[in-house]
């Protein structure tokens, strides 16, 4: 076949069919795998990272709503729900590691002191990264 130039087009029909061979599409495949491997720990390890930091924040605020409430009052908060419906908090959140928000465990409030909720702390089992429990956050 000539072009209009005058030179000869090869044709790229070898005589085998156009495709990718086994061998090629496991030699990528395990490419693939290998890069995996690599990402997925990671990946999950920030996920935990991620929901310790959401679960330190959500401790500051929440204590700092029970200070400000007992500024205000007198007397700390008789429930989390107080804070909210007092507007304190705009809901309870969730626990992060449970993911429920009826896993907070709260400290009464030393005595002589009105109120039911002084501390708040995770209800979740198992450590954080550091060791530390989440029930002593």
């Amino acid at each position: 076949m000539q072009n209009p130039a005058g030179c000869q087009l090869q044709t790229a029909n070898s005589g085998r069919p156009a495709g990718f061979t086994l061998i090629e599409l496991l030699v990528v495949l395990s490419i693939i795998a290998l890069l995996l491997t690599i990402a997925v720990p990671r990946y999950f390890g920030s996920v935990e990272r991620a929901k310790e930091a959401t679960l330190r924040q959500d401790l500051s605020v929440m204590r700092d709503a029970i200070d400000k409430y007992y500024g205000d009052h007198g007397k700390y908060p008789d429930s989390l729900e107080a804070l909210a419906q007092r507007h304190y908090l705009r809901a309870v959140p969730a626990d992060p590691i449970t993911q429920s928000s009826q896993t907070w465990q709260t400290q009464p409030p030393p005595e002589g002191l009105s109120g039911a909720v002084y501390d708040v702390h995770s209800g979740a089992p198992g450590k954080g990264e550091d060791g530390t429990p989440y029930a002593d956050w």
